[in-house]
């Protein structure tokens, strides 16, 4: 049985986090075969959501039935969200589902007290005013998205995209989500946090002392590099390019470095047959011991487990 997704849509959600809710879920990319997921648009009725107007699959009734629940951006957070909405949330999260917020749509959740007890993010303009006014939230401003079990919650507007794949990645694995990416023309995985959004361009502008230095890095995962050899790459000194890491990506070059290493092991798993060793060597870690430690570090399981449940998934 396919995975059902119920996008939860009432009058005052946003567009964009709309559109992308449905077009990363209800749109499998050419490279899946088989069943996608099971996308249905739940409301009370015909929706206006600025200057559409929607017609849903079924009404609010149907979301305790949905495996995944969808709650776009709200619109204008001074309006308090309809009981209806809330209280079929509420019955989706106990019926087992897991729910899930675009930008502003995490005031929806902390009106349900979904998100009493809970680490969450918003929009960083609004993070104030979701802790102000639920102060049971631990808000935390700082991230593209947070990841609690069954709540799930993402910051604004292009994070998203960032939660949404980030869910397909959890559901069906890294080379699937990365299909679905290269399809939408967007980054597979962004590293760091929303900060660096609130008054830095992302992605730096092709005159960036980084735009050709994290291409040419992606290519030669496989070889040993240092800080020293980014920053003679780069054509500066290793303190001015730990600078211009954290304003682009929010994080530093060996931390971005060993994200990226992570995220090409997880491909070579999910696609190859090839051994621990051979993975350990083809993304720079040296050794299968070495890449075990930071495998199950950052992504909670042995690479082996990995492999067997993704290869089972994609089968």
């Amino acid at each position: 049985m396919d995975h059902i997704v119920a996008v939860a849509v009432t009058d005052g959600m946003l567009n964009f986090e709309l559109a992308l809710a449905l077009e990363v879920f209800g749109s499998p990319p050419d490279a899946v075969k088989g069943p996608w997921y099971e996308l249905v648009v739940c409301a009370p009725r015909p929706v206006g959501s600025g200057r559409f107007l929607l017609e849903p699959d079924h009404g609010l009734e149907r979301l305790p039935d949905a495996d995944t629940v969808v709650v776009p951006g709200w619109a204008d957070i001074d309006q308090p969200p309809s009981p209806e909405l809330l209280t079929a949330l509420r019955a989706a999260h106990e019926a087992g589902a897991r729910v899930v917020s675009l930008c502003t749509g995490a005031f929806v959740l902390a009106a349900a007290g979904l998100l009493d007890g809970r680490r969450a993010t918003t929009h960083w303009a609004h993070t104030a005013d979701l802790k102000a006014r639920h102060p049971g939230v631990d808000v935390d401003p700082d991230v593209l998205y947070v990841d609690d079990g069954r709540v799930l919650t993402s910051a604004g507007k292009a994070a998203a995209m960032d939660l949404c794949l980030h869910l397909v990645r959890q559901d069906r694995g890294s080379a699937v989500a990365n299909a679905v990416a290269r399809r939408l023309v967007v980054p597979p995985h962004r590293d760091g946090g929303q900060a660096q959004f609130v008054t830095t361009p992302v992605p730096a502008p092709a005159n960036h002392p980084l735009a050709e230095l994290l291409p040419w890095a992606m290519q030669r995962l496989d070889q040993p590099i240092t800080v020293e050899d980014l920053a003679r790459r780069a054509g500066m000194s290793s303190r001015h390019l730990t600078r211009h890491f954290r304003s682009v990506s929010g994080t530093t070059p060996l931390r971005w470095l060993l994200t990226q290493r992570i995220r090409r092991a997880q491909e070579l798993l999910e696609t190859t047959d090839d051994g621990i060793d051979a993975i350990a060597t083809a993304t720079g870690m040296g050794t299968a011991t070495t890449l075990r430690r930071h495998f199950h570090r950052t992504v909670g399981v042995p690479p082996d487990t990995y492999r067997r449940t993704f290869r089972a998934r994609a089968g």
